[in-house]
């Protein structure tokens, strides 16, 4: 079973798409941050990363450029899931390496395309 890390600072959020991950058959994991992404991370690789842009401690963006640099950090597709609307704020993630961007509110039509798009399902 593939595996997901869901980022975001809001319990909600990672509740609504711990359920959509599973719907999907993904085991999940979670984190309310850029720090504790990293953490989980480094001990294992997840197939899939759910990210939100603004968070407390370390925002995605920084989470993303160095989660690329780390070992291993170049195989998991990254889905940006944020409220972030500026292009050009999507035209920096995607140049930082996320794999697809999805606006918030999300639901599982969205995540399942995003991540069929992205070549995880």
């Amino acid at each position: 079973m593939k595996t997901c890390l869901v980022v975001d600072d809001s319990k909600m959020v990672r509740r609504v798409a711990g359920r959509i991950l599973k719907d999907l058959n993904f085991n999940h994991s979670e984190a309310e941050n850029g720090v504790e992404a990293m953490k989980a991370c480094e001990g294992n690789m997840p197939d899939a990363i759910l990210l939100d842009w603004n968070m407390p401690i370390m925002d995605g963006l920084s989470f993303l450029k160095a989660l690329r640099k780390a070992p291993g950090g170049t195989s998991p597709v990254v889905v940006f899931c944020t409220a972030e609307r500026d292009a050009t704020k999507i035209i920096e993630a995607m140049d930082a390496g996320a794999n697809e961007y999805v606006m918030k509110p999300f639901d599982s039509d969205i995540i399942e395309s995003k991540f069929a798009e992205a070549g995880i399902l």
